[in-house]
């Protein structure tokens, strides 16, 4: 259920294009909710199918790439992460997000649009950009969670 959510959700990414990185970031919380209810295997076979769908079924792949790449894994090794000490825990993050960001960037530049003119200028600009997201990103994700721990989860039945 939680990936056929996500791929609604992606799906409403693709079609309605202003939203389609919102819609990832959504998406993303799917895994949240899978690592913190059912833990182990299947927050990343929530990520597998949600992922491996919406790049078969949906018409734009942008919101499908950006879940692959980051957005659909990033929760689940957020918490493996936070059980580090604090300096690594967030060195650990960087790195995965700055390899990610690359991939991005090539996938964006190769796959989805191949004619546009490469501009070191504007990738330097939407790297510092996404730098500042990422980590605004990440409070944001722990403060989402910590807000569905300690209030959603009875509410929805869980625990």
């Amino acid at each position: 259920m939680l990936s056929a959510l996500g791929v609604v959700l992606l799906y409403v990414g693709a079609f309605i294009e202003v939203v389609d990185i919102s819609m990832a970031v959504i998406a993303s919380l799917l895994c949240v909710v899978a690592v913190i209810e059912y833990g182990k295997g299947a927050p990343w076979t929530v990520f597998a199918v949600t992922a491996i769908l919406s790049l078969l079924l949906l018409p734009n792949k942008s919101p499908a790439l950006m879940y692959t790449l980051f957005f659909g894994y990033y929760p689940i090794l957020k918490e493996r992460f936070e059980r580090l000490k604090k300096g690594i825990s967030w060195l650990c993050k960087e790195l995965v997000f700055n390899v990610a960001l690359v991939l991005i960037f090539a996938a964006s530049k190769y796959l989805l649009a191949e004619s546009a003119d490469f501009q070191i200028g504007l990738y330097i600009i939407g790297a510092v950009l996404a730098e500042a997201l990422f980590i605004l990103y990440d409070i944001a994700l722990t403060r989402l969670i910590s807000f569905y721990i300690y209030k959603l989860r009875n509410r929805l039945g869980f625990k």
